[in-house]
């Protein structure tokens, strides 16, 4: 489980192609490469992804993730190439501060942001989310967009929006974006549960 605060910007180094559909991303980090133990899990830009290798290269940590076809399917990763920069989240440990909310790293869909206003101390930015997904989305409520925890603002239809403020901006790839950039959209893991159990109760009877 991950919370949506970002704790580094990383950049992809290498990418190769593997056996059986995956793709191998490696991955310049921030990290102590000794901290991050082999298995263990980076969400990467929103997927939590499964470290198979971690070592330096110059002075530099860096790990090793492969990607399976269905999350090149689904989510951005099919588009990474060398150069990409990727908001980094390790996953919480007992004890940890929940500062944002609770994110399982899996990826629902791809939101595309179709406005971004400039503001004196923030920035707007009006995304639209897939159909199948809207229902999902909350006024008040929170999404992860690349692994970053938001709060949605506004509600219209299939196109929602958020406030992002300065230090957000700096501190993750949020700010490089622009209209047309696609990104990795989860939706709160409660109203996903909640809506399934909605789905599967009884039909209240009648009269």
């Amino acid at each position: 489980m991950f919370t949506g605060i970002i704790t580094d910007v990383g950049e992809i180094l290498e990418v190769s192609e593997r056996a059986n559909g995956l793709r191998r991303f490696d991955i310049a980090c921030g990290y102590d490469p000794d901290t991050i133990a082999v298995g263990a899990s980076i969400a990467c830009s929103g997927p939590c992804l499964t470290v198979v290798q971690r070592g330096r290269r110059g002075d530099r940590g860096v790990f090793v993730v492969d990607a399976a076809a269905e999350t090149l399917r689904v989510t951005t990763a099919g588009s990474w190439q060398r150069g990409t920069r990727l908001n980094l989240e390790r996953p919480l440990r007992l004890g940890d501060e929940l500062g944002g909310h609770m994110v399982s790293g899996h990826v629902d869909g791809i939101a595309q942001l179709i406005e971004r206003q400039d503001l004196p101390d923030m920035a707007r930015f009006s995304l639209r989310a897939p159909s199948a997904l809207s229902p999902f989305i909350a006024a008040k409520g929170s999404v992860a967009l690349d692994g970053v925890s938001l709060t949605v603002n506004e509600v219209e239809g299939d196109t929602f929006s958020v406030l992002i403020i300065p230090h957000t901006l700096k501190a993750t790839t949020l700010g490089g974006h622009g209209v047309g950039t696609r990104l990795n959209l989860e939706v709160d893991l409660l109203a996903r549960h909640m809506a399934r159990l909605l789905a599967a109760a009884p039909p209240r009877p009648s009269g």
